[in-house]
């Protein structure tokens, strides 16, 4: 690696198996709790919910922000949800999921503990989540917004305007895209109001 180079995989990088990693962010503490699975279905993920329910205190309010995994939406996990009035579920919007705040810690685990290890069996890569985990949560901190929602969607638009910019869209394309970009940013916007 060079200054400035972005890092690569090798070309013998071989993957030797996967998991799946559920996992539920106290945005209040910053504490995390988790699982992991050989498969990532609506089974597991009622699983994990199931344990949540059983180990979270009596009484408070629970806000679930999820993704719009088809595995969130299944008859099963509805039903579940539905006999439990305390819990209440956030979708983030498709393509919005950088929203939810156990995205941050995610990348995080990735960055930390994943990106550079040797794993040679799922065995392996599961223990050293875990042991992530276990020294993160001996002082969890909770995430921070540090710019606000005007800064963010402000940022944004920037963004996608740079980036519409570099494309070769014919003229009555870009207006187009432009005026789907401002129906994004007005639906942004009018949850950012909601919000208030």
């Amino acid at each position: 690696m060079a200054p400035g180079m972005a890092e690569r995989r090798t070309h013998t990088y071989i993957r030797n198996g996967t998991t799946s990693l559920f996992a539920a962010l106290d945005v209040a503490t910053g504490a995390v709790r988790e699982k992991c699975y050989k498969r990532c279905r609506a089974k597991e993920f009622l699983d994990v919910l199931k344990e949540l329910d059983r180990n979270l205190p009596e009484g408070p309010e629970i806000h679930l922000v999820m993704d719009n995994y088809a595995t969130h939406k299944t008859p099963k996990v509805k039903a579940w949800l539905a006999r439990r009035p305390h819990w209440h579920v956030h979708f983030t919007p498709t393509s919005a999921s950088w929203l939810n705040q156990i995205e941050r810690w995610f990348a995080e685990l990735t960055q930390k503990q994943i990106q550079r290890g040797v794993h040679k069996t799922v065995a392996q890569l599961e223990a050293d989540i875990m042991d992530f985990i276990e020294a993160y949560n001996e002082n969890p901190k909770p995430y921070k917004w540090v710019k606000s929602a005007d800064e963010i969607l402000i940022s944004f638009k920037r963004f996608c305007l740079k980036t519409m910019n570099r494309t070769s869209i014919p003229g009555d394309q870009i207006q187009s895209t432009h005026r789907r970009l401002g129906y994004a940013m007005s639906k942004y916007e009018d949850l950012y109001q909601l919000e208030k």
